[in-house]
């Protein structure tokens, strides 16, 4: 089996995108190589490739850019050198790994195969509403804020954890919600109706109509929903908000990763679930 052949298997099982010019593709290696193993990771770091290297594995399936530019360009597309980018190259090069970014194709699947994954690993299966539009509703068995917050260092592997909340706060409305910055899922603007809309604006709306009581989001700013968090706080409201961190709270998604593609490759070659872990640490 070569690294294509895995590749198309992958292809097939995922929806498909019509007339697809996105960052799913190849960004290094040779896809016609015999495969020796699969690695299934969340991020190409330099760490992961040594990782996978010293697994016998030679394809990568990532969820994240290789190249530290939002396009995730195969190759460095800086007017300048990228001393580090260049080193990061000559060990793709070295170990002979080929690389296949799973992005787009993960997130087209109606339930999201990543979102999928967190919760199926969260162990939270039987507690999780069907969701929409980025938002995935939760109920779990009454907790406190401080104990949802240790379970989830544990189960995510983190160094920590930037929240707000009052510790001793019962809660059990919990929801995985996206990034939160401007634009993202929806464009943000005055509407028809004369009111303003965009995907924060919607995440408030669940948390006053719904009752969710505890967001986890992905990327953050602090004007909008965390601000009114923070306000709800302020006034003895039971409400709290989880910083896991993009590449951390998409973690598992890569976990339920290697579960499915070993299936598509029918164990043929090994498959591997190699975590990125937590990047940041904590004074």
């Amino acid at each position: 089996m070569k690294n294509k052949d895995v590749i198309n298997r992958i292809l097939a099982y995922h929806p498909t995108l019509e007339n697809y010019h996105g960052c799913d593709e190849y960004k290094a290696g040779n896809p016609e190589d015999e495969c020796t193993g699969i690695v299934s990771a969340l991020v190409p770091t330099v760490e992961v490739i040594r990782k996978t290297a010293a697994l016998g594995c030679n394809l990568l399936v990532t969820h994240e850019p290789i190249s530290y530019q939002t396009p995730d360009f195969p190759t460095w597309r800086g007017d300048y050198p990228n001393r580090v980018f260049e080193e990061k190259q000559q060990l793709l090069k070295e170990t002979g790994i080929t690389v296949w970014r799973d992005h787009d194709h993960m997130h087209a699947h109606r339930p999201d195969s990543i979102f999928t994954g967190v919760i199926h690993y969260l162990g939270w299966d039987e507690y999780a509403k069907p969701g929409k539009m980025a938002f995935y509703p939760i109920t779990l068995p009454e907790t406190t804020v401080e104990e949802l917050g240790k379970f989830l260092i544990e189960k995510l592997s983190l160094n920590g954890l930037r929240y707000m909340g009052n510790p001793s706060d019962k809660i059990s409305k919990v929801a995985i919600v996206g990034h939160l910055f401007p634009n993202c899922f929806m464009p943000e603007g005055i509407g028809e109706d004369g009111y303003y809309h965009d995907y924060a604006m919607e995440v408030i709306r669940m948390m006053e109509e719904e009752g969710v009581q505890a967001i986890l989001p992905g990327e953050i700013i602090e004007w909008t929903v965390l601000g009114y968090i923070r306000d709800g706080i302020a006034q003895g409201k039971p409400m709290a908000c989880f910083n896991i961190g993009h590449y951390n709270w998409e973690e598992l998604g890569m976990k339920y990763a290697a579960d499915w593609i070993g299936q598509l490759v029918e164990h043929q070659v090994p498959v591997h679930y190699v975590p990125t872990g937590d990047g940041f640490s904590y004074l």
